[in-house]
């Protein structure tokens, strides 16, 4: 049998007998190892196979794409079984990921694809105008590259593409980690991106992630809303994330503190092209250490800003990842001073909305404060959540009053 990818002999994977189809009948896109009957067949289809999916009554869900190294095994694509996804078949679910952000942005700096929510199963598409990092992080993707790359060309006239293959995602796939040009030329130096009143230096190659993240936009900007007058403290800052947006909303200062000191960097070239030179200073090592410091110094803030990375990537790492929440709450919260504000964030999928809530507000007990939730942020809306995943509402983002 002929099973590359768009053989019209497209091999058949079915759910066990005991499985229920309704959820993906519903819309979910996942289907784990658990739920597929495994043979020696389905074990031999190369990851990135298209296959159709069954249930156990042989009724055809939908075209998916079929990984035996992944526990999620298969990844809901079309409904339609019969779907061919060409360069036609990206191009009409770009055009519609599109559309959203030009109605959302008035530049084309953007998450334009989010995965599961823009009908990309495991891919992640950020543009820096003319330049868009792609992280391919299912196999299916890695395999239809071409096409995919050549209907994003068409249909939003980017010139270069960037293959960023970092990241954990690609390992439980199974996949390479190999990140490089796939078509244009490199940029020679950072990318300059406008956003809620500064300007961010956006490294696409050597960078984290993508570069830049882009999902703390709206959080960013209700952070400077508080900040007009007042010092700040951005923790965990990578290229000057929050401190840049308070500094835009009339903040008189703003210390950014990273543990790396290439993003340290990319944030006093930001805050320099922004005209906030002055105001903005650096201070590089492992946050807790730092925080820990700055409370020997009794050094005090009027909003200090948390955004450290997952602590909790999956549930085996949960209660870790908690104790580690509640650590920072402590640390930072006996750093702000009276009447002030403590901005908390969390990128763990695994730490749902009231756990991490409850991590937080022990943290400020503990710390012998007491806060009131004034906010909750989210992504923003170029990070659509798909209802049918959890895991699609990652981020979440809770402003105290102190």
């Amino acid at each position: 049998m002929n099973t590359s990818p768009n053989s019209p002999d497209k091999p058949v994977v079915r759910l066990k007998p005991k499985v229920n189809a309704r959820a993906l009948r519903h819309g979910a896109p996942w289907v784990f190892d658990s739920d597929i009957v495994t043979d020696r067949r389905t074990k031999a289809l190369a990851p990135g196979t298209l296959a159709i999916l069954e249930d156990a009554e042989r009724k055809p869900l939908g075209l998916v794409g079929f990984n035996p190294a992944s526990r999620i095994m298969a990844r809901m694509l079309d409904r339609n079984p019969d779907a061919v996804l060409d360069a036609d078949w990206f191009a009409a679910r770009f055009r519609r990921a599109l559309a959203l952000r030009e109605n959302l942005f008035d530049a084309p700096f953007y998450r334009l694809i989010h995965a599961e929510a823009d009908g990309f199963p495991g891919v992640i598409i950020d543009r820096f105008g003319d330049t868009a990092v792609v992280q391919p992080n299912a196999a299916w993707a890695d395999t239809l590259m071409e096409p995919l790359v050549q209907a994003l060309r068409e249909v939003t006239g980017v010139t270069t593409v960037i293959k960023n293959a970092s990241g954990r995602a690609r390992g439980l796939e199974g996949l390479d980690d190999e990140t490089g040009l796939v078509c244009g030329t490199l940029p020679d130096a950072p990318i300059p991106v406008p956003m809620n009143g500064a300007t961010y230096m956006a490294d696409l190659v050597g960078g984290q992630k993508t570069g830049l993240f882009y999902d703390q936009r709206p959080n960013h900007a209700f952070a400077a809303g508080l900040a007009r007058g007042a010092e700040v403290l951005d923790v965990f800052s990578h290229v000057g994330g929050f401190a840049m947006a308070a500094l835009a909303g009339g903040a008189t200062s703003a210390l950014a503190v990273d543990g790396s000191a290439a993003a340290l960097e990319l944030a006093q070239a930001g805050a320099a092209q922004s005209g906030f030179a002055d105001r903005f200073s650096t201070r590089s090592g492992d946050a807790f250490d730092v925080l820990t410091k700055l409370g020997e110094e009794d050094a005090r803030f009027d909003l200090v800003i948390c955004d450290p990375p997952a602590f909790a990537p999956a549930k085996p790492a949960l209660e870790a990842g908690l104790r580690a929440y509640e650590r920072v709450a402590r640390l930072s919260a006996g750093l702000v001073r009276e009447g002030g504000f403590l901005v908390l964030c969390s990128c763990s999928h695994a730490a749902g909305l009231d756990k991490f809530r409850t991590a937080c507000a022990r943290g400020i007990g503990r710390a012998g404060r007491t806060g009131r939730l004034i906010h909750t942020g989210f992504a923003g809306p170029d990070h659509p959540q798909m209802p049918q995943l959890a895991e699609s509402g990652y981020l979440k983002a809770l402003f105290f009053a102190l």
